[in-house]
């Protein structure tokens, strides 16, 4: 029986696909383990969306009737390209049956407990990314670079059931 694999954002594995053209290497054990095994699938929503890198800073902002609108810190409104590259994220586990994401907390894309307020001044809010709630709503299991533990409990009881299924 093979283990679940997880999607993880592509700058935690030190992909420098950020806006700003860097990463956010996450040196853990268990991120280092789970590579070894192959058992991480990277993705840059906002990369496969179709923004370059380096890219202008995007924060989510309300509209008046309550939907989300990502702009960029000039006003181009690049919400198209921030759900393309949340549908691909999403294919991308149902094609691989994920149930379990490791993304990167405070992003537009990603963030799945903070996001920043769209004031572009640095102040942050309880939200979530674009792709953290578009996956959410389908089913996967959202962390962030902080939980690495918690994704690793959460991936040893898919495990855990997959191998019971096959008893």
């Amino acid at each position: 029986m093979t283990q679940p694999l997880v999607l993880i954002s592509a700058c935690l594995l030190g992909e420098k696909v950020r806006y700003d053209g860097g990463d956010l290497l996450i040196e853990h054990p268990i991120l280092k383990n789970w590579l070894k095994q192959a058992l991480l699938i990277s993705v840059c929503p906002e990369v496969s969306g179709g923004l370059p890198i380096p890219r202008l800073t995007a924060e989510i902002q309300m509209t008046n009737n309550d939907s989300i609108k990502v702009v960029n810190i000039k006003g181009a409104d690049v919400t198209a390209k921030f759900s393309n590259g949340a549908r691909r994220a999403l294919q991308l586990c149902q094609h691989n049956n994920i149930k379990i994401a490791i993304l990167t907390e405070n992003s537009p894309s990603c963030g799945s407990s903070n996001i920043y307020d769209g004031s572009f001044q640095g102040n942050k809010i309880v939200g979530e990314g674009v792709t953290a709630k578009l996956l959410r709503e389908n089913n996967i299991r959202i962390f962030n670079q902080y939980q690495i533990e918690e994704a690793f409990n959460f991936h040893q009881n898919l495990y855990s059931m997959r191998c019971e299924k096959v008893l």
